[in-house]
């Protein structure tokens, strides 16, 4: 893979396993420095040694993206050390209860709310002035079909999308006259976990691999990405400006 990110520095968030591991793999291999965030210490360090055997770097954050102080503390910590951040990858994110909306404990409801919509919110507040400072900042943000489908039992997940969709574009609309580009990516049925629990009928080995999609985020991180507050859905390529078209 090019070195086109040769000098950058990229947040990656849930970024021990799936889309996120991928994602970091990919954006060291490019030449980013990465800062991995997740909670489990061990695969961060399993990651660390897989991107340092590719020839890459890494500073490992073990931390739950729920600890919003810590998030703040990450961007005084960044600030303090680069004085920029060149990409924040937004991909940390949880399914919550498959159940009517009705029957969610409250504590579920409020897990996936903080983890897919808080936790963004809070790291777009730390780390935009450190975006900013970049010459090309690059945030990108994971979402999904279901923000869109609001398929029955599916509630929590569903709105928490919307709504980080919702946070997403606000944000791309406050940044366009700056560097900062804003995307969000839609992968769409991918051979993960999180997949695997909500469809553990489906055969994996039929659907796309998160390695498949690294290089589209690697490609949206790019200085030459232009467009801003649009969605890009992985599965058909299309770049969509929003789902849903409205008169209001």
């Amino acid at each position: 893979m090019a070195q086109q990110l040769q000098g950058r520095v990229a947040v990656v968030t849930g970024a021990s396993r799936g889309i996120g591991r991928a994602a970091a793999l990919a954006l060291a291999e490019a030449g980013a420095h990465v800062i991995a965030l997740a909670r489990t210490q061990g695969a961060l360090e399993e990651l660390d040694d897989q991107i340092r055997e590719r020839g890459g770097s890494a500073t490992l954050v073990p931390v739950d993206v729920k600890d919003y102080p810590a998030l703040d503390r990450l961007g005084a910590a960044i600030h303090q050390r680069w004085g920029k951040l060149d990409i924040l990858l937004g991909n940390a994110g949880i399914l919550g209860e498959l159940a009517p909306i009705t029957h969610i404990d409250p504590p579920v409801w409020d897990d996936v709310m903080a983890v897919n919509v808080t936790a963004n919110w809070r790291l777009i507040r730390s780390l935009d002035p450190l975006l900013r400072a970049s010459d090309s900042g690059r945030a990108i943000f994971l979402t999904s079909g279901a923000a869109e489908k609001c398929t029955a039992y599916w509630g929590p997940y569903s709105v928490s999308k919307a709504a980080l969709e919702a946070l997403v574009r606000t944000y791309a609309a406050e940044t366009v006259t700056t560097p900062v580009r804003v995307m969000l990516i839609s992968p769409g049925p991918l051979r993960t976990a999180m997949r695997q629990k909500a469809m553990p009928g489906e055969d994996p080995l039929k659907l796309r691999t998160p390695e498949e999609l690294a290089p589209e985020i690697v490609r949206l991180a790019d200085p030459a990405w232009t467009e801003t507050g649009k969605i890009l859905d992985f599965q058909t390529g299309a770049l969509m400006t929003v789902r849903r078209q409205s008169a209001d």
